[in-house]
């Protein structure tokens, strides 16, 4: 089985106000989700906050995830940066370190064409020797993947998947029957945006790259097999129970309401990194009532 397939669960990476990450605390998350089985762990990706991080705080957290997970359970490195340079410094840090895989999105401060993104999917996907995924995330990186460009890099050695964002139209099967005719069986098409990702399982994508899984794992894992046994009755019946969540996700972004999730299920106590501000006392209150509305659901099928 591909490390890109099935529940692959994204936690927030705990940090001081200075940019220390707290190794311990990152350790814990990492043991929890593995022992809820999920497929695999994206580590260091948006709601890791790795854009956030320096190249020394990135190793740190992936040595203490690698150790937590203990080689039971895939871990993906987000390797993003501004230069191509330091992208290949922080995919060749990953593999030194044990990663199992990369994640990488186009980051520039000056928009970027398709031939300069490619060359630098390309150099970096060499450098790291790795199982790459590209992570096509328009909303924060400002570049739209066209599916020629996804096609060409799916051809590139190592570059074997992609994290794709939710259709506007909602149509996954029409989407990944045209990205699978020119990349290939071997290539996964997954995606991310948790308010759709169950519909796309249902409709034969490949992975859930999911927010809420880095905190919530064992519930987010059965709503995930649902999906993937076709179980259209189950996976709308949890969904049910997820739509506050997600609806606060898609109101705050669910970068700010992890953050308020991990304090709200004591699992760690640490505020997002500046500029980014903790959400209001207000939006606490929703949060905690959403999750109550999951914990009514019966999540044991």
């Amino acid at each position: 089985m591909s490390i890109f397939q099935g529940l692959s669960a994204f936690p927030i990476t705990p940090a001081d106000p200075s940019g220390r990450v707290d190794t311990a605390a990152v350790a814990r998350l990492i043991a929890r989700i593995a022992q809820a089985g999920v497929d695999s762990i994206g580590l260091l990706g948006s709601t890791g906050a790795y854009a956030f991080l320096t190249r020394q705080e990135r190793r740190r957290t992936v040595e203490s995830a690698l150790e937590a997970a203990g080689g039971e359970i895939p871990v993906i490195v987000g390797v993003g940066a501004i230069t191509t340079i330091e992208a290949v410094a922080l995919a060749q840090d990953a593999k030194a370190a044990g990663a199992d895989g990369l994640l990488l999105a186009p980051m520039s401060y000056t928009p970027l064409f398709e031939e300069e993104v490619f060359e630098h999917f390309a150099t970096v996907a060499k450098a790291g020797n790795l199982p790459l995924c590209i992570y096509n995330n328009p909303s924060t990186t400002r570049f739209a993947f066209s599916r020629a460009l996804i096609s060409r890099l799916s051809k590139v050695e190592n570059i074997v998947a992609v994290k794709m964002p939710l259709p506007s139209d909602e149509d996954f099967a029409s989407e990944l029957t045209s990205l699978r005719s020119t990349t290939g069986p071997g290539f996964k098409v997954g995606y991310s945006g948790d308010w759709g990702c169950p519909s796309s399982l249902l409709a034969g994508g490949d992975t859930w790259y999911s927010v809420v899984a880095g905190l919530m794992p064992s519930q987010a894992l059965t709503l995930a097999r649902a999906a993937q046994d076709g179980d259209a009755l189950t996976v709308q019946r949890m969904d049910e129970a997820f739509k506050p969540l997600w609806a606060l996700f898609k109101e705050f972004g669910s970068f700010r309401v992890m953050y308020m999730i991990a304090q709200i299920l004591d699992l760690c106590v640490v505020d997002p990194p500046h500029p980014v501000l903790p959400l209001s006392d207000a939006a606490r209150h929703r949060i905690v009532i959403a999750l109550d509305h999951i914990d009514a659901c019966n999540f044991d099928v």
